[in-house]
């Protein structure tokens, strides 16, 4: 008989964790799960979000196949992040050092390392380089923060071309 007030409330749909859906995949669930999480990734920037933590755990796959990122603890503006190249090293020594020779603020992210925390296995490799490579160099980012910063507002949807609904006077014209 005592109210139940709720103030806030946080609801999840199931998904698989993407790295396991992975792991269980066809080849040809795995090349369009590669397809829609980098797809993922570029709504996130034209939305003006960087996920941060990037890795395949941390997105999901729903039952209608589609592969969202629910890992909220490490996103940033995207208009907050300072997405550079790596420097080339002076030397061979120094790129074998423990420390980068290059200095690192705490905004600062370096895209081309991406590939070596979500790339090692060969499959993955090949499958994002062939329809994401761009997400690897901080000119894809730089200019997602260019066009956030003009104002431009990027249309993504949350599903195929073949299931939007048609403009009804366009057809029948």
């Amino acid at each position: 008989g005592d109210p139940l007030v709720i103030r806030h409330c946080y609801v999840e749909r199931r998904m698989v964790p993407l790295n396991i859906y992975i792991d269980r995949a066809s080849p040809e669930e795995l090349e369009a799960a590669v397809i829609d999480y980098g797809n993922a990734i570029r709504d996130l920037a034209a939305a003006n979000i960087f996920p941060g933590d990037m890795l395949w755990r941390n997105f999901g796959v729903t039952s209608y196949g589609r592969v969202v990122f629910y890992d909220y603890d490490e996103i940033e503006y995207l208009l907050d992040v300072n997405f550079r190249r790596i420097p080339t090293a002076p030397d061979a020594e120094s790129e074998l050092a423990a420390e980068p020779w290059y200095g690192v603020l705490r905004n600062d992210v370096f895209p081309e390392e991406f590939a070596t925390f979500l790339l090692g296995d060969p499959r993955l490799r090949e499958l994002f380089l062939r329809h994401h490579a761009d997400l690897l160099e901080p000119e894809f980012w730089q200019a997602a923060q260019r066009r956030i910063e003009s104002g431009e507002l990027m249309d993504f949807f949350p599903y195929p071309e073949s299931l939007r609904f048609r403009n009804r006077e366009a057809a029948v014209g």
